[in-house]
């Protein structure tokens, strides 16, 4: 089986809004319902399951039953972290499906993910054991000096650089050892993932993003998001 597995247990700090970024109303439609449509039109992923902000579990079985996600099955629990929310989702998750099974997990804050996205990160983790979504950077790296982050001195060169999304997808029997093994190794803040599989040795692999995925983090990327739900492609693009 396939599981989509949406992180929304961020409290949102910076988008300063009252109430957590992934449960703003954009267009009458909370973003993080954006998210859970995508997963639930998409014919390759079976289920779906959110680690959410305590005390909006109820929320967001409502909006489920509202925007008739049928495919959400499980909500659990956020952590005090990223990758405490992962774990929690993750032993959650071990509790109903099979070490084969693949998981993918998708900020919940990323509503305008693709259905070619997708399909490529469950096509790449098929193949390869693993998929990270990533875009290439395309803007001039400069390393910020440790002793002042308004100043540098060296240029780190963007063609071995790439820019990490999500979905990231792995089984979840990787995801179960990941996360124990981190615990042993006192591992207890990794950024997402893929950098927590690095830190463990692991090798993982790349499948294509998109500049439309984008995260929500600022009012900026609320405004972003708005412009993209009424962009049309034009006839002549490529």
């Amino acid at each position: 089986m396939n599981i989509a597995m949406l992180i929304a247990g961020g409290k949102g700090v910076r988008t300063q809004q009252d109430i957590p970024k992934q449960f703003l109303n954009i267009n009458d439609r909370p973003v993080i319902v954006y998210t859970l449509q995508a997963f639930q039109q998409h014919p390759d992923i079976d289920e779906i399951a959110v680690v959410c902000i305590d005390g909006w579990q109820q929320v967001l079985w409502a909006y489920a039953k509202q925007f008739n996600i049928t495919k959400l099955k499980w909500v659990t629990v956020g952590g005090d972290n990223g990758q405490s929310s992962i774990r929690n989702g993750v032993e959650e998750l071990a509790l109903h499906y099979t070490d084969d099974d693949m998981i993918l997990i998708h900020d919940a804050i990323r509503p305008n993910i693709s259905q070619e996205i997708i399909s490529g990160c469950i096509a790449t983790c098929r193949l390869h054991g693993s998929a990270i979504t990533v875009i290439p950077c395309a803007e001039a790296m400069l390393l910020r000096k440790c002793d002042d982050n308004e100043a540098s001195g060296e240029v780190i060169s963007r063609d071995s650089l790439a820019r990490t999304q999500t979905p990231q997808a792995f089984s979840l029997g990787k995801l179960k050892w990941a996360h124990e093994e981190a615990l042993k190794r006192g591992i207890t803040n990794s950024t997402a993932s893929c950098t927590l599989m690095i830190e463990l040795g692991e090798e993982v692999h790349f499948c294509a993003g998109s500049e439309k995925n984008v995260k929500i983090t600022t009012t900026e990327d609320l405004e972003i998001f708005k412009a993209l739900l009424t962009a049309k492609r034009d006839d002549w693009l490529k």
